[in-house]
């Protein structure tokens, strides 16, 4: 069997999401499988270092183009090339024009039910996603023989909308890199120095899409801070803003901006110590498909703070502390219990100790390499 597995973003140097759930499967598949070959297919770039040739995975380099011209036009010329039989779209979308059977990993269709979580303060990159988006995932969802998203929550709101997939909608979860399982903590005072991290601080992912609710962390921060006399630093995973004292619309004053430190971009082989050495993790977003990073803050040994909707209640399990997203008075008050409350932050890292190890990309890869020989049985039959 030729399986060819889309992976256009892999080589990218800020690798997000969907980037690291095929990487991760990708890299599990090479251990499980020694049998198929595999034509990974990726626009060329520079961080390949994840990768490592063996003799059934073969990288297949593309010239850069368009998201939607590389997709609906190279990459449907190269499967051709290479006579893959099963082609797997990792990413949500897929090429609308196919001849060989599609397998389709559907994160979410957040963009399919509403504008809520699109606004003016979203990047124009994030906007033509959505849209591009929205006008290809219907004609995909019709012509995937298999269509595999991320939490049981998702496939229920899926199926609601597209009620005639029936038994070729299923679930693999995601899972978390072993980097985050071992994490050599020794590395830590040079990283400390060279993003003059504080000794201790509460840390969140910072990111202007709107489902991601930063503005109501930040008000959340600032009922904080407002409310403790040694409040903790705000550390952010993101770019500085160019805004002054507002940030995405919430107005921050002067004594708490001081405590709110964007370092920008943390790569994925650093970010487990960013992790580990918070007193507190926040992903209080409004809509996931599955959450990766409330499972990185558990695995690192964080109290991990986050929404009580969407599929987070499903991928926390009683590992997280869960809050009201839309209350950032709420999420304060939580943050302060945590902080203040050794013997909570201390349950809470053993309960998210134990509930990391519900979930396992060796596990998640095994699935998939059965859905890929269950199709191919099928076409052959």
């Amino acid at each position: 069997m030729r399986i060819g597995i889309e992976g256009q973003r892999l080589f990218r140097l800020e690798k997000h999401g969907m980037d690291i759930v095929a990487i991760e499967l990708i890299k599990q598949l090479q251990q499980i499988d020694l049998e198929n070959e595999y034509f990974i297919f990726v626009k060329d770039g520079d961080a390949d270092q994840w990768f490592t040739p063996t003799d059934n995975f073969h990288l297949v380099r593309t010239k850069k183009a368009a998201y939607h011209i590389w997709e609906q036009i190279i990459l449907p010329r190269e499967v051709k090339r290479h006579k893959i039989d099963i082609l797997h779209c990792t990413s949500n979308t897929a090429p609308m024009w196919l001849k060989i059977p599609l397998v389709l990993t559907l994160h979410d269709i957040i963009y399919l039910e509403n504008f809520k979580f699109v606004s003016f303060q979203s990047t124009l990159y994030q906007l033509m996603g959505n849209f591009y988006r929205r006008w290809v995932v219907p004609s995909n969802i019709k012509t995937a023989k298999r269509i595999i998203t991320v939490s049981h929550t998702e496939k229920d709101i899926i199926a609601k909308r597209f009620p005639k997939l029936g038994s070729n909608l299923m679930v693999i979860y995601n899972s978390i890199s072993d980097s985050f399982l071992e994490i050599d903590k020794s590395k830590f005072p040079e990283f400390k120095k060279r993003y003059n991290l504080p000794a201790n601080y509460i840390f969140t992912l910072g990111n202007t899409s709107p489902k991601k609710n930063f503005p109501n962390v930040l008000r959340a921060y600032i009922i904080y801070h407002t409310n403790t006399s040694n409040p903790l630093p705000l550390i952010l995973a993101d770019e500085p803003p160019t805004d002054g004292f507002t940030l995405m619309g919430v107005k921050i004053p002067v004594d708490v901006e001081k405590d709110i430190r964007f370092i920008g971009y943390v790569d994925n082989k650093e970010i487990p110590l960013l992790y580990a050495f918070s007193r507190v993790f926040i992903y209080a977003s409004l809509r996931e498909s599955f959450g990766i990073p409330i499972l990185e803050g558990m695995a690192a040994g964080t109290p991990v703070i986050t929404s009580n909707t969407s599929c987070m209640p499903e991928i926390a399990g009683d590992g997280g502390a869960l809050v009201n997203p839309e209350k950032p008075e709420e999420i304060a008050a939580k943050i302060g219990e945590i902080v203040n409350n050794s013997d909570l932050a201390n349950r809470l890292k053993i309960k998210g100790k134990k509930r990391v190890e519900y979930f396992s990309w060796k596990n998640s890869a095994i699935q998939l390499l059965e859905i890929y020989k269950t199709l191919y049985s099928e076409i052959k039959a």
